[in-house]
């Protein structure tokens, strides 16, 4: 069961039911998402979309939302003076890392997507319902759910509980799982407005506006048509310097709207303000991933401010991490010792993730928050294609002292994602070499390899292709991760089974 129906839960529950494991999504709101939040995916996200299939669908969803590639820049108005461009373009620096390209589009586009995939897989989900208590037991979990607003309760026995119900998680709570790091430091409001601001744009291409003004601190994104958008609030500057971090509190209409004006840095008329979302910003990592058959993903695992576009990004790539493993334990194909793995890869990296974008924070939104215990800022496509696990799902004699890779290097590093190159004869990318399985990529024709792997598939019940031509050679896991540097055929089967936790 997974709880949870937004970004993480929907993408889980497609990538579960790409391996057929029977599933049910509860969720208290009654649809997907209605506000346009973490509207910035990066390419590894993409990759695991394109790896069940929406690839063109959501770029197509994109385009209708956004005009792609545009700049990430600091301004003191949008009217006003330029101060820092991050990004000039939003895949600058990345071209031909990935078969696919970072791209923005809201949770409002997106959802409905995942939502609709999955469902035409067999996934089953019930939208309007609250889980109101689990309980573990040895070999399952039995909760109880109901319709949200009341009505008669329901049991559900499942093998496992994903939960992915966000930051304020109630199965986290229920643990007693702590959040570890800096905490909260600002209550802030995103308010959704319409506007034409299509003169200010100036021509532009503007895919994120950070505002540094003598009197907010904040960031903009807008619609494609340039008539509407939201200004997310960070605090407010009094004009003695004074910052104030608790915006959420004073959030009225005419203020919202005053605050728009500032940001603006023009008298644009008229502004309705459509809706205010009152969050708090935080950077935080649960002190485990796991507790016997639970297991958290995205926000409820790790709470981050927006700065960088990492929070749905991070909660995406644990979904994809742990959907594989789910699917090979209760399919008996692997043994429930690789469930132990998602915590030990997942946590660190997010862990980093939070760092980052507190770093990012810091930096370019807040600079009167402590420094003494800040992590100097890592390259970007490093933390969003770099990661590098270490567990028994992965075998490596030499481990890197970085935990992160460099992808620009391509250096099939075990423990990283394989790098994007074309495979001779056969896929455009060997990121589409695994497909519910495990790939062998090696540098000679293979032919040695494949009755090894013939063999492998027959006695351990895991699909196993082999293909040759490659830069590299390498073990590629169903996530797309290198697990083992192959050296002789007749070590296959044995490392394989090493891998997946069987006895």
């Amino acid at each position: 069961m997974i709880v949870g129906g937004s970004l993480v839960g929907l993408s889980t529950s497609a990538l579960l039911a790409q391996y057929h494991v029977p599933h049910l999504v509860v969720e208290s709101h009654p649809g997907t998402a209605i506000h346009p939040r973490a509207a910035s995916f990066h390419q590894r996200t993409m990759e695991v979309y394109r790896s069940i299939g929406l690839q063109q669908e959501v770029e197509e969803a994109a385009a209708r939302e956004f005009r792609q590639g545009g700049a990430i820049v600091a301004v003191e108005s949008l009217g006003g003076k330029e101060l820092a461009y991050f990004y000039r373009s939003y895949n600058e620096g990345v071209e031909g890392l990935s078969p696919t390209d970072r791209l923005f589009l809201t949770q409002v586009g997106l959802e409905p997507i995942l939502r609709r995939r999955a469902a035409e897989l067999g996934a089953s989900h019930s939208f309007g319902t609250d889980l109101v208590s689990f309980e573990q037991h040895d070999d399952h979990v039995v909760s109880v759910i109901q319709p949200h607003g009341g009505g008669p309760s329901e049991v559900v026995t499942s093998d496992y509980l994903v939960a992915a119900d966000g930051v304020h998680s109630h199965v986290r709570s229920e643990l007693g799982i702590g959040m570890d790091g800096h905490g909260s430091f600002a209550d802030c409001v995103t308010i959704y407005f319409r506007a034409d601001v299509n003169h200010l744009m100036q021509g532009r291409n503007l895919s994120v506006v950070y505002v540094n003004h003598p009197e907010l601190m904040g960031f903009f994104r807008f619609s494609i048509t340039g008539d509407s958008g939201f200004l997310a609030v960070f605090a407010t500057i009094s004009p003695d310097g004074r910052r104030d971090t608790h915006v959420a509190s004073e959030a009225s209409a005419e203020k919202c709207v005053e605050l728009v004006h500032t940001a603006l840095g023009d008298a644009v008329k008229p502004i309705s303000i459509e809706s205010v979302q009152r969050w708090t910003a935080m950077a935080a990592t649960a002190s485990s991933f796991r507790s016997g058959r639970v297991f958290l993903a995205g926000d409820s695992a790790h709470a981050m401010p927006p700065t960088g576009g990492f929070g749905g990004n991070t909660g995406v790539a644990d979904a994809h991490n742990l959907a594989w493993k789910l699917a090979l334990v209760t399919r008996g194909v692997a043994g429930p010792g690789l469930l132990d793995t998602y915590d030990a890869e997942r946590r660190p990296h997010a862990a980093l993730t939070v760092e980052q974008a507190y770093t990012r924070y810091a930096l370019r939104v807040d600079p009167s928050l402590p420094r003494d215990d800040l992590m100097p800022p890592l390259e970007d496509p490093a933390i969003e294609l770099g990661a590098v696990y270490r567990s028994s799902a992965v075998i490596a004699e030499d481990v890197p002292s970085s935990p992160l890779d460099d992808p620009h290097a391509r250096s099939w590093t075990v423990g990283a994602r394989v790098p994007h190159v074309e495979v001779p004869g056969g896929p455009s990318s060997t990121l589409d070499t695994v497909d519910q399985g495990f790939a062998l990529l090696v540098e000679g024709d293979g032919e040695r390899w494949r009755p090894a792997a013939a063999e492998a598939t027959r006695a351990l019940g895991v699909p196993l292709a082999v293909y040759g031509g490659l830069p590299g050679s390498a073990l590629v896991r169903p996530d797309g991760v290198i697990a083992w540097k192959p050296t002789e055929p007749d070590q296959l089967s044995t490392t394989l089974s090493r891998l997946l936790s069987r006895p």
